[in-house]
């Protein structure tokens, strides 16, 4: 693979708004190329639309963001290329149906038309192929999936893998081209704590490569930037985007921020919902959020 480029990220008052409410608002955040970011929050609180909107599959509404120096809403299709995406429930999702190593191979294929320069395009067959192979095995590697540990090898189905081994295989795929960013929806679903902690391991390794890493999850660990999103009104300097304010991403104090100052989230009001009941502001707050999902098509 080609040396990684970390894209940088930085939004102020950031947000977007479905056609029956916010799925997000008020999102600040300034990270350094090579940064490790959580996304973290409740399901329906925005968090998916808020990786989408970042790696440019969804137009904002609301304040302003550049990723690698690609200003957003504007220049959308510059952060695509360089913003890697992991599978997103009906976005980009793996094919269930294909083995380890078509899904490998069609990861190739894709980013040899889409992203590769058309002098590449223009080697012999055998060249060609010779580096897609070599771009797959250190994809792999940088990945830690070994194929051979796999039940049936690299002839494994997609549907057979574990949920560790599907990460590790999407991480692969979208190592293939060299992004500046790489973001993946859901990380921790359906992971051990043993699991967890790999994972997030994983991603370290990658933001070591000096690769800007974006991850959605239900709970960030403490070296990474956190942005929290929440249906509830944030108790504290994020909430001044009002009382209205249905889903608030805050920015947290990781080990890799790289604004100069820390900013205490831990006040955050994600675990006092068990005894509030939802009111009508809050279900069109997440209807607002499957809304702008929905809106969102293939990447």
């Amino acid at each position: 693979m080609d040396s990684p480029r970390g894209a940088a990220v930085k939004a102020e008052d950031f947000g977007l708004k479905g056609p029956r409410g916010w799925a997000f608002r008020g999102v600040g955040i300034d990270a350094a190329p090579g940064s490790l970011i959580a996304v973290e929050g409740p399901s329906g609180s925005g968090r998916t639309c808020l990786l989408l909107a970042l790696t440019g599959r969804m137009k904002p509404t609301r304040g302003h963001a550049e990723v690698g120096g690609h200003g957003l809403p504007k220049r959308m299709t510059a952060v695509r290329r360089i913003a890697a995406l992991g599978p997103v429930s009906g976005v980009n999702e793996l094919d269930q149906a294909l083995t380890v190593a078509e899904q490998l191979r069609e990861g190739a294929l894709l980013q040899r038309h889409y992203g590769a320069p058309v002098r590449a395009m223009l080697r012999p067959r055998a060249e060609r192929r010779a580096v897609a192979e070599a771009r797959i095995t250190a994809a792999l590697a940088a990945a830690g999936l070994d194929l051979a540990t796999l039940p049936k090898g690299e002839r494994t189905s997609v549907r057979d893998l574990e949920r560790l081994e599907s990460v590790r295989l999407s991480v692969a795929i979208a190592l293939l081209g060299s992004p500046g960013l790489l973001a993946l929806d859901d990380l921790d679903l359906k992971l051990s704590d043993t699991e967890r902690a790999e994972a997030w391991d994983l991603l370290r390794s990658v933001a070591a490569r000096g690769i800007t890493v974006l991850a959605v999850c239900s709970e960030a660990p403490a070296d990474a930037i956190v942005l929290r999103t929440s249906p509830k009104e944030p108790a504290g300097p994020a909430g001044s985007a009002g009382p209205d304010a249905p889903a608030v991403a805050q920015s947290g104090a990781g080990a890799a921020a790289d604004s100069g100052s820390e900013t205490d989230t831990k006040h955050d009001t994600k675990h006092d919902t068990k005894h509030d009941t939802k009111s009508d502001s809050e279900n069109d707050d997440t209807k607002g959020a499957d809304d702008a999902l929905a809106e969102a098509g293939r990447a």
